[in-house]
């Protein structure tokens, strides 16, 4: 064991016990300072709020519906022949009457000529029956001729006149066969393209359907409804989409699908609907007058019900629970545990407890102030 020291020894521990006190006095120093200062205070959750509204609002029902025409209708040839004109272009609007189609005119004309011609001989041979009546009944009234000649005068008259009415009926029926033979348009519309070609036999014994022409510049929509949005809508004197009226609806429910058909007249003096194509339905169900509205994002949806974070004067949020009625446009009415004017929560509602306080969003202040300018 070493009793002395040296002078430089000994100054070297001086300065280690002077470094050591200083070491243990910074670190009192800093926790002293630390100590000291006061705690930072947490910050406030910043929201979004807006005031719950009140309207009138308008609830629709929105369903799938096809389109068809108002009239379409199949050409068709009524009488045997071969097809030699056609006298549109396909896909064409084409007018009523318009001549389409003619079809062979020959035998048709030859039945014609044969029936007129036949007419004409029945009618002579009347004449020449009702002159030998016209004779034969002054001498029967002067007893020169007997009851048997006025009989068979008067038989002979009434049988030349049923001949030359049923050759004059003859003669209608080959007209109008002769008539058949020009196929026009049953209606003014759209015409599709041809079925057959020029040169086929066409008839009622063969190809008969040689095109289709279709009225679409007003069109009927079906689509299906229950009978619960059927009956809100006629207490509202519905239009569709303020275009179109509901005009049939089926007497029955299909009992599978709960649902009945309904059809709608709609004007398309553009040709934008096509028939055979779907569209929507936007059918006009009911009003709620003085409805109270809230945006449908500041509703949060658990198991327990549909709630919203209500606004205290305290800059404080309450949890409230509500009953939700129709939505629309992006908002939802409320029927139950909100009142109008209550500010909600709109935004960060997701960082919220009951009892919170919160900080509204600088955004939705500075707008309030500008609504307080602009009145004032």
């Amino acid at each position: 064991m070493k009793l002395f020291f040296t002078h430089k020894e000994i100054a070297l521990k001086k300065k280690r016990t002077a470094l050591v006190v200083i070491g243990i006095g910074l670190v009192i120093g800093i926790y002293l300072i630390v100590s000291h200062r006061p705690a930072k205070m947490p910050e406030l959750p910043v929201v979004a709020i807006a005031p719950a509204t009140q309207d009138d609002v308008e609830i629709y029902g929105e369903y799938v519906g096809r389109v068809r025409a108002q009239q379409f209708v199949e050409v068709r040839a009524r009488v045997e022949g071969y097809l030699e004109q056609m006298l549109f272009a396909e896909g064409t609007y084409v007018t009523k009457n318009q001549v389409l189609f003619v079809i062979n005119q020959d035998q048709y004309r030859a039945k014609a000529d044969k029936a007129r011609a036949q007419l004409k001989k029945d009618e002579a041979q009347a004449q020449k029956a009702k002159r030998d009546l016209e004779r034969i009944r002054p001498l029967y009234e002067q007893n020169a001729a007997s009851q048997l000649d006025l009989d068979n005068a008067t038989a002979a008259y009434e049988t030349a006149e049923a001949s030359v009415a049923m050759s004059s009926a003859d003669l209608d029926q080959a007209e109008l066969e002769l008539g058949y033979t020009i196929v026009r348009s049953p209606l003014a519309g759209h015409i599709s393209e041809r079925h057959v070609d020029l040169g086929t036999l066409v008839g009622p014994s063969g190809k008969s359907l040689l095109a289709t022409v279709v009225k679409s510049d007003t069109v009927l929509v079906d689509f299906s409804m229950t009978a619960l949005d059927y009956l809100k809508s006629k207490e509202r004197n519905v239009n569709l989409g303020q275009k179109g009226l509901v005009d049939f609806a089926e007497p029955q429910v299909d009992p599978r699908t709960g649902t009945f058909s309904v059809r709608a007249e709609m004007p398309n003096p553009e040709r934008i609907l096509l028939p055979g194509q779907f569209t929507k339905v936007k059918l006009l169900l009911d009003v709620r007058e003085k409805a109270t509205v809230v945006p449908l994002k500041s509703v949060i949806i658990e198991k327990g019900g549909a709630y919203i974070y209500v606004m205290r004067k305290d800059s404080t949020v309450e949890r409230r629970f509500i009953e939700l009625g129709p939505e629309f446009q992006n908002q939802v009415v409320v029927e139950r545990g909100l009142a109008p004017g209550e500010d909600i929560v709109i935004e960060g509602y997701h960082k919220l407890n009951p009892g919170m306080k919160v900080k509204v969003s600088p955004a939705v202040e500075d707008k309030k102030t500008e609504e307080k300018d602009t009145i004032g």
